[in-house]
């Protein structure tokens, strides 16, 4: 027979265990909320940006990049060439809307929604032509998912309308939400 004061003792081990465990599967939960939401975000990555409008090598950055138009040939190749396009447009619009650059910005933004195009109908026709395209198409889903979240933190910084004027010129009204949220819902579609 056990005293009270042994009986109190295997109790308190017992809530101890009960707390250790409690614990352990506690901290197992919020590790894996941590990894899901680390997993949330792409691990798509973006280009530097590279040379900006009012730079001297910019129109350079422009001929080459018709050249290259022409070098990247067949249904890969103009994947690549467009994704990569797209991706280099993206982050210019980003750039340029920290900058409040908003007229070069759209425009910009506009390029890379036009590229971004582009690729899906590349993925269609080396389907067709019986190609393995999955690790293209999970390329293109994980890039969509990189833009939409860059798309998605710039709308919380950019205003949604702004008044261009230039000078000597008549104003230009440019409805950045409305870019932005066309832009968002084109690469959605990949998703």
């Amino acid at each position: 027979m056990l005293s009270k004061a042994e009986a109190l003792k295997i109790e308190n081990l017992d809530l101890m265990r009960n707390l250790y465990l409690h614990t352990i599967i506690l901290a197992t939960i919020l590790l894996l909320y941590a990894a899901k939401s680390a997993l949330a975000q792409s691990s798509y990555v973006l280009p530097y940006p590279s040379f900006m409008p009012g730079s001297i090598f910019y129109k350079l950055n422009l001929i080459k990049e018709e050249v290259l138009k022409y070098w990247y040939f067949g249904d890969f190749g103009q994947f690549t060439y467009n994704l990569k396009q797209s991706d280099k447009y993206l982050v210019e619009a980003k750039t340029l809307f920290d900058y409040k650059q908003y007229l070069l910005a759209n425009t910009a933004l506009q390029k890379s929604g036009k590229y971004f195009e582009k690729i899906y109908p590349n993925l269609l026709s080396a389907k067709k032509n019986g190609k393995k395209f999955a690790e293209k198409e999970t390329m293109l889903r994980e890039a969509a998912q990189k833009h939409t979240e860059d798309l998605t933190k710039l709308k919380s910084t950019v205003p949604s309308v702004f008044d261009w004027t230039p000078e000597r010129e008549s104003p230009t009204t440019l409805n950045l939400l409305e870019s932005l949220d066309a832009s968002i819902k084109l690469r959605v579609k990949r998703l």
